[in-house]
């Protein structure tokens, strides 16, 4: 018997859950209940999964089981980039080795291509455009990052943009970056209104329980999972929780629960966009990875997101929003002069579950049990195509990107605590000084 003993208990205020359509949750589960298929997990992995499974099987029920409301978790926090591109931040041109970029390029793709379709076939309301990327930069590290990445995109043969400073104003508004990296070929969203809408597409043999968290685990002949209100047996599971599933007695001591925060502003009023003037959509990634991502959305605000805390224990901490917050504030100042009084509405955290050497798991962690877990920040893309690959690999279905991802799965081991905190807190704490202005 595995004991659950934390659950995903995010803070209250994500900006992009309450501006997204409202839609009714589906009901916790209660009692008992016995099926063939249980994904636990209801983020873009999960649904992709358990989307995946009830097309495989259709003559099953697949029972879906988020801990929280859908929308509400991580899947919803993130800033809304499904990039395509790969980023080997241990590369010196940022790509590395040219078959695994071109590879990951593949998945990333596949998964992007996927999310458009699902959005067109269901008319999901999450504003998911095709506007590309900026990654931009003011220090002169920065600078250096965009020049290597141009590089490693020369050798990979996908196109971009190099925009000067001077230039940049027409593009985002702001002249405070030096130099931009523009790439096609990333989509824009409104994450939570796309897992939202995601959930509320899924086949019709597929049961979504909402507000059920998980707190045993029995891996017995059938997998026996308890909650607060009852029981689900399974005969065969997959954790599509992300850091969540170390907690599932599996890959326990490789994963890394960092929280990063994020700001959204009210709504900008007609004189404040012409003021901003730039496009009325568009998002910018930092070079420096301790940088800013900043972001103006559909309905004309304004995202800011930078700051890390290091959260083992999985949970939000209140004092980090509030210190964090100011940080947002200090941010944007420095790059929206122009907007003097446009207060945040919103002010969040959101998990990332990263490893030490960037690689997550796909595949069969006992037996009856199947993960797909630890997306290291890129859990639109990389979660939605995992999720549907592996629920094609346990029904025999092959797909060529499977030996990829088999072949490269698996996290490192940390380092034991208490040197784990330490190392990790002086990481976040040099690296968020070192950005300078680039935060």
């Amino acid at each position: 018997m595995t004991k659950v003993s934390v659950t995903p208990k995010d803070d209250a205020r994500c900006g992009w859950f309450h501006t997204a359509p409202a839609r009714l949750p589906r009901p916790a589960h209660r009692g008992e209940k016995a099926v063939r298929w249980a994904v636990i997990g209801a983020g873009f992995t999960g649904l992709a999964a358990a989307r995946q499974l009830a097309l495989n099987f259709p003559g099953d029920e697949i029972v879906l089981i988020e801990a929280q409301e859908v929308g509400f978790g991580t899947s919803g926090r993130n800033a809304g980039f499904a990039i395509d591109l790969p980023h080997d931040i241990g590369a010196d041109d940022y790509i590395g080795d040219i078959g695994i970029a071109k590879t990951t390029l593949q998945l990333n793709r596949l998964g992007q291509n996927t999310l458009r379709d699902l959005v067109e076939q269901h008319g999901i309301d999450c504003h998911l455009r095709s506007s590309g990327k900026y990654q931009a930069a003011v220090e002169n590290r920065g600078i250096a990052v965009l020049d290597a990445y141009r590089r490693g995109l020369d050798k990979l043969g996908e196109p971009y943009e190099m925009i000067a400073g001077k230039d940049l104003p027409a593009h985002i508004g702001t002249a405070f970056y030096r130099q931009a990296l523009f790439t096609p070929g990333t989509a824009l969203v409104q994450p939570a209104a796309l897992v939202k809408g995601l959930a509320d597409s899924l086949p019709g043999n597929v049961t979504l329980h909402e507000n059920t968290a998980i707190t045993e685990v029995d891996y017995g002949d059938k997998v026996a999972l308890t909650h607060a209100n009852g029981r689900i047996v399974a005969d065969q599971i997959i954790l599509a929780n992300n850091a969540f599933g170390a907690r599932f007695g599996f890959l326990k001591g490789t994963v890394l629960p960092m929280y990063l925060y994020a700001s959204l502003s009210r709504p900008l009023t007609e004189a404040e966009q012409s003021a901003l003037g730039g496009q009325p959509f568009w998002g910018v990634i930092p070079a420096d990875p301790f940088g800013s991502t900043v972001r103006r959305t559909h309905d004309n605000r304004i995202l800011m997101r930078n700051s890390f805390s290091f959260n083992p224990g999985q949970q939000s901490k209140p004092h980090c929003l509030e210190r964090f917050a100011r940080n947002h504030r200090q941010s944007f100042e420095r790059r929206f002069p122009m907007l003097p009084k446009v207060e945040f509405e919103y002010t969040w955290s959101g998990s990332l579950a990263l490893t030490q050497n960037h690689k997550g798991f796909f595949g069969q962690l006992a037996p009856r049990v199947y993960g797909a877990l630890f997306c290291n920040g890129l859990g639109v893309t990389r979660g939605t195509v995992t999720g549907m690959l592996l629920a094609d690999m346990v029904a025999n279905k092959y797909h060529p990107l499977m030996d990829f991802l088999l072949d490269t799965s698996g996290p490192n081991r940390l380092p034991p605590e208490p040197f784990l905190s330490i190392g990790v807190n002086a990481t976040l704490w040099w690296g968020q000084m070192r950005a300078g202005r680039e935060a």
